[in-house]
């Protein structure tokens, strides 16, 4: 390697998308089409992706907020209810519950871990409860049959409900707290054999712009078969609850003499688009390549954080593949101050990085509904000395090589003795 003060200077971002031309040829081509709005292509996508997931059925949506919101909506939850959710994530694993009408209750982590607690999880279970979401961060699944076993051990305090039809009979036909799936990391992840979408009863998924596969902005819903009750009345209740309630979409109203439709509930606006769907069926082409790329850098990385002495996530074992979404590094022994000014060194290199979580008792608009960091001690310690590096496609070998090179002569001054070859997570 040279010299430090000979290494050229780079510029790397983040996360920027992985577009291609055959992504670009696509979006031409739905342009041209005359259709740009919710028809063909997004069709094909939802059934490319249902195959792809292992299940019956997904509906494309205009993002993953809208795809767990509506989740939450077709399980009938809403006021008065109370849901489970990671302290440790994203202000949209909390707010969609927030936005129908129900409680979260959040969740420290384990010690040294994205997870949750699990056996504080169980012991939230109240008859108010209506779903625990677990959230797979970095693309790691969450330990999905720990949360099962707790659903059906406290079966006898479920009290069914719902305030939709639909929603009643789910509940009932579950017979126990569902299990959701905040899967906006982990599309195309794997645990003791089963892939992210067939494990949770239901699951949403991001096609943000900085996500594996995207469609610029877009999400997904997709669920597991619910005993008596038809995939199809499932999906067709998602199509009512992002247009409208109306029970003809644009591409239904099209045919000739199809014009007449009803509003049959004064629902949202939450389709996803043509467009959006045509990026999205290249994207799921060179997926499998995508992923193995990421697994290469993370392999690149892993090296060299082992051999320092800096914790990070573990992307694969023997029962379990990520989709490699993000690399979380904790450096031991740093404070808040001490992260900050390593990434304001790494930021003066041109390297780009980021801090996935701030755990949602820290922010404002939680704070104001009385939680408090405090009682979440696991989930402030993995944040305070957590760095997220660069992990996406658009990386090169001598990318990942200037960032670990940086990463190396920055952090070595912040160590304090540490144990050679810890990982956390």
């Amino acid at each position: 390697m040279k010299n430090h003060n000979e290494v050229p200077r780079r510029e790397i971002p983040f996360s920027p998308p992985d577009i291609s031309d055959s992504e670009i040829n696509e979006v031409v081509e739905t342009l041209r089409s005359g259709w740009i709005t919710t028809g063909p292509r997004t069709k094909q996508l939802e059934k490319e992706l249902a195959s792809f997931c292992h299940t019956g059925k997904v509906v494309c949506l205009n993002s993953a907020t809208a795809a767990e919101e509506l989740n939450f909506r077709i399980l009938g939850i809403g006021e008065g209810d109370e849901v489970i959710v990671p302290a440790y994530t994203y202000t949209a694993s909390a707010s969609a519950i927030l936005h129908v009408g129900a409680t979260p209750i959040f969740i420290d982590s384990q010690q040294d871990s994205v997870e949750m607690d699990y056996e504080s999880m169980e012991a939230a279970i109240t008859p108010r409860t209506k779903a625990i979401l677990a959230v797979d961060i970095g693309g790691i699944l969450c330990n999905y049959g720990r949360i099962y076993q707790a659903v059906n051990k406290k079966k006898a305090l479920y009290c069914p409900g719902g305030n939709l039809g639909l929603g009643m009979r789910i509940q009932n036909a579950l017979g126990r707290v569902a299990v959701c799936a905040d899967s906006a990391h982990s599309l195309g992840a794997v645990r003791h054999g089963k892939i992210a979408g067939e494990i949770a009863d239901f699951t949403s998924f991001s096609f943000h712009a900085v996500k594996n596969f995207t469609t610029a902005e877009g999400g997904a819903s997709t669920w597991r078969k619910i005993p008596g009750i038809e995939d199809e009345k499932i999906y067709y209740q998602y199509q009512l609850f992002s247009l409208h309630g109306q029970t003809k979409d644009a591409l239904a109203k099209n045919r000739a003499g199809a014009w007449e439709y009803d509003i049959v509930g004064p629902w949202y606006k939450c389709n996803m688009t043509d467009i959006m769907a045509a990026i999205g069926l290249r994207q799921l082409g060179r997926y499998p390549g995508m992923l193995a790329r990421r697994k290469e850098i993370i392999h690149q990385y892993d090296v060299v954080c082992d051999e320092l002495g800096v914790g990070h996530l573990v992307h694969d074992g023997q029962d379990f593949s990520s989709s490699g979404h993000l690399y979380l590094t904790r450096i031991p022994g740093a404070t808040d101050e001490m992260r900050r000014e390593i990434i304001d060194k790494l930021a003066r290199c041109g390297i780009s990085t980021n801090v996935h979580y701030k755990p949602l008792p820290m922010m404002s608009a939680y704070r104001g509904l009385g939680w408090d960091i405090k009682d979440f001690p696991n989930a402030y310690a993995y944040y305070q000395n957590l760095i997220t590096l660069p992990l996406h496609t658009k990386l090169s070998d001598e990318d990942v090589e200037y960032i670990m090179y940086h990463f190396k002569e920055i952090v070595k001054p912040y160590l304090y003795a540490p144990p050679i070859g810890k990982k956390t997570g």
